[in-house]
């Protein structure tokens, strides 16, 4: 269990409480730990995976690492595919964590040269090459419900009990979706007044799939977008394309389960305001991940009454992303300026 902290200077300031969840003190540094060891628990189970074996991911770097992790404690070797423009740290951890990583370049889900299927490729040679398989799993985290799963078992509890059982809102951004999708699901089914609410990023067609029902991102018509997965600095968020775990959050795709029910949009200058404004305000030194569910967090709160309490996950440290998310070097590529200082309970650089 990671602990539950009030963002006072957001609370003060939204006339809400405004709590995050510290997933970035786990030990792989976010809340990916609980999803490897979920996948890994549930691959054991089955018997798809042989004593030595190793566990073959696509990730933007976090899932790797904490699979690296749990794979050691477990005995697997692990390999990274990755795509090649993600945080120098991220590449250097996970080598010494001791994964073999394999990086291509940023490329549509649709390319057999996306991160994600090289590494569906790699699993699948290996295990070609004993009878019956178990040399390699392919982890699959945007598609295998173990993800969902760790966070409505986990997670989602974990998080109802720390609120005492009162929570208006609970606001998370999505990659795979599963964070969202899980938790959001087990709270529906403690209150169904309590708001599930992405938080979706510049590029991505996240929002306009919960608002509106369609994937679309206005970069799409504008030409504009630069990778594909999202035109965003954030790394491990937003997306192009609904996943299995996104999907089990949607009522629309998961037989009529309540689920998320609210979107909001966040920029990356929204967040790279708000990642300086938390530390400078609150000593918490977050990564791009967590500022887009603060600044969200704050947007969602100011649509409720006074005195709700809104939820979201701090799921990553800023320590991993010096090189790109810190790097003042790297803002202008994505048209970012400088933040500026605001006091403790000045949030005027949310729009």
């Amino acid at each position: 269990s990671t602990k539950l902290v009030e963002l006072r200077c957001l609370s003060e300031s939204t006339g809400c409480r405004i709590l995050g969840k510290a997933e970035f003190l786990s030990p792989g540094g976010c809340q990916k730990d609980r999803v490897a060891r979920q996948i890994i628990d549930e691959a054991e189970a089955a018997g798809l995976l042989k004593p030595g074996a190793t566990i073959v991911e696509g990730t933007s770097g976090s899932t790797g690492i904490s699979l690296c992790l749990a794979a050691a404690a477990r005995g697997y070797k692990v390999h990274v595919v990755m795509p090649d423009d993600q945080a120098a740290e991220k590449v250097q951890l996970l080598r010494r964590f001791g994964a073999t990583v394999e990086l291509v370049r940023p490329a549509s889900i649709s390319s057999p040269e996306h991160y994600v299927n090289v590494a569906r490729r790699h699993a699948a040679s290996l295990n070609s090459q004993s009878e019956g398989g178990g040399l390699a799993l392919f982890a699959d985290q945007f598609e295998n419900p173990a993800n969902f799963n760790a966070h409505y078992l986990g997670t989602g509890p974990e998080l109802w009990s720390q609120c005492d059982g009162r929570l208006d809102a609970f606001v998370m951004s999505a990659g795979t979706g599963g964070t969202l999708a899980g938790v959001g699901r087990f709270l529906k089914e403690q209150s169904a007044d309590t708001k599930v609410c992405l938080a979706d990023v510049q590029g991505s067609a996240l929002y306009s799939k919960v608002a509106s029902g369609v994937l679309y991102a206005p970069e799409q018509e504008e030409k504009s977008i630069r990778r594909h997965r999202a035109d965003t600095i954030a790394e491990g968020i937003g997306n192009d394309r609904l996943t299995a775990n996104l999907a089990m959050g949607l009522q629309e795709h998961n037989g009529g389960h309540l689920g998320i029910d609210a979107a909001v949009r966040v920029s990356d200058q929204e967040a790279l305001q708000m990642a300086h404004h938390l530390l400078a305000h609150e000593g918490l030194f977050l990564g791009s991940s967590a500022a887009v569910n603060c600044a969200a967090a704050v947007k969602m709160a100011r649509k409720l009454t006074p005195g709700s309490v809104v939820a979201t996950i701090l799921c990553d440290s800023g320590q991993r992303q010096l090189t790109k998310f810190y790097n003042e070097a790297a803002w202008a590529e994505y048209g970012l300026v400088a933040p500026t200082h605001h006091e403790a309970s000045d949030l005027s650089f949310i729009s």
